[in-house]
């Protein structure tokens, strides 16, 4: 009979077996697994965000906090975000011009600093207010990005890339399913709704001209499927976007800083 162990030997085995325990409540991530009759079985990564896309679309609106990243600098965007029947941005910014407001109704934009007057465009030719756009037709997305419904890349990289599980995280004070995916920038964008062929063509070239090839996306997803945190990797930029508050809806008009002035 092997001898029993020393109250310090019961001492390393107890934080052992606890250590074990955290590790695997972290990889055994509620957010992906789905209950089979009396057994669990882990669900594709594909199921999970798609799912997730799904109910974040069918909340109708959210709150968004933004922070963009690279060589050039940092830009940050605040606010909330309303989609469906009205497409609704009310939005704070903070970038190279200073801090102004971006709004943003049924496809048109307006975005005023303080102090300055309020410009106003299309949602087509929305990236002409790109403070770094030039005039460009696609200055990277900064402007558009911010109002659309945050859902959307993570269901064009469902739909287009690979992705793989880096088990659980603490995220937000709850355990979440941390997941990776890559695709090529022309299957991704392709599989985002809403693109015409020109419009695809124009973006496809602006990253092919930049050397950038794939678009990489990290995603959190927490119980019950809602989407916490994305976070895009477009060749050296990196953008987070938090999400909470699910069900959020803007409030009337508000009156942007500045008086307004078209926008050609």
């Amino acid at each position: 009979m092997p001898p029993a162990l020393r109250p310090a030997a019961w001492g390393a085995a107890l934080l052992l077996l606890a250590g074990c325990l955290t590790a695997c409540s972290l990889l055994a991530v509620s957010g992906d697994r789905t209950p089979a009759g009396a057994a669990e079985t882990v669900r594709p990564p594909r199921q999970v965000l798609l799912s997730a896309v799904q109910n974040l679309d069918d909340s109708g609106g959210a709150r968004v906090q933004l922070v963009e990243e690279g060589p050039a600098g940092r830009r940050a965007a605040g606010g909330t975000l309303a989609w469906g029947a009205r497409d609704v941005a009310e939005l704070t910014v903070t970038d190279e011009q200073g801090s102004g407001r971006l709004r943003a109704e049924d496809g048109t934009l307006e975005l005023g600093y303080d102090g300055a007057p309020v410009k106003r465009a299309g949602r087509d030719a929305a990236e002409t207010l790109d403070p770094r756009g030039g005039g460009a037709a696609y200055a990277g997305g900064w402007l558009s990005g911010l109002v659309a419904n945050p859902g959307g890349p993570a269901h064009a990289m469902a739909l287009s890339g690979k992705l793989t599980s880096l088990g659980g995280e603490q995220l937000a004070g709850t355990t979440v399913a941390h997941y990776r995916g890559s695709a090529p920038v022309a299957e991704f964008f392709a599989a985002e709704q809403g693109l015409s062929p020109e419009r695809l063509a124009v973006v496809v070239g602006y990253h092919r001209d930049r050397g950038i090839t794939t678009i990489g996306y990290d995603f959190w997803v927490a119980p019950g499927d809602r989407l916490l945190r994305l976070r895009a990797t477009v060749g050296t930029v990196v953008t987070t976007t938090d999400v909470s508050d699910p069900g959020t809806a803007t409030a009337g008009p508000a009156t942007p800083t500045g008086s307004p002035t078209a926008t050609g």
